[in-house]
């Protein structure tokens, strides 16, 4: 049998990657994927940080702007505060003892402490916020310190929490 001229294929030079060729630039990849991977965590971390100090500075926010809508209620309005804001209304005079606060995750208030006692924190707490009226106050002016931590679970008294924003308030009457 005769193959004819036109049926044979010319040989041609294979145009193509070798196999070493192939093998660097997978271990290339492969170890930039590894490097990528390794950074992850930290990003999350580092993400996860950042939500809990954009809350707890909402949070701060909220507490100063109830501060500061307590001190300008007119005589008569003085018992509509507890429904709305945090019941903040009137211990810049008569409290002593600091006032206790619990947040969600989303920043949705979880619980409060009464004055003088140490409970837990509840179970859904997240951030927990202190409010330390400085005495005493003068006839114009009324100052607090306002600190939120992070987890509430700990009490920064008595331990090192994981994150913490604080600021003074000085509100006039």
């Amino acid at each position: 049998m005769v193959v004819s001229a036109k049926l044979r294929h010319p040989l041609r030079k294979a145009a193509g990657f070798s196999l070493v060729e192939i093998v660097i630039a997978l271990g290339v990849a492969a170890f930039a994927l590894v490097a990528i991977m390794g950074m992850l965590p930290m990003g999350l971390k580092t993400q996860q940080a950042s939500i809990q100090q954009t809350t707890a500075n909402e949070i701060m926010a909220a507490i100063l702007n109830d501060l500061r809508a307590d001190v300008v209620l007119p005589p008569g309005q003085a018992s509509k505060e507890q429904d709305s804001g945090f019941g903040l209304h009137g211990h810049w005079a008569l409290v002593a003892v600091p006032d206790t606060l619990f947040f969600n995750n989303v920043g949705n208030q979880t619980g409060s402490v009464a004055q003088g006692t140490f409970p837990p924190a509840p179970s859904d707490a997240v951030f927990r916020a202190k409010i330390t009226y400085l005495f005493p106050p003068t006839a114009t002016t009324s100052v607090a310190n306002v600190t939120i931590t992070w987890p509430a679970q700990v009490d920064p008294t008595i331990g090192t929490p994981a994150g913490s924003v604080g600021t003074y308030i000085a509100v006039n009457r």
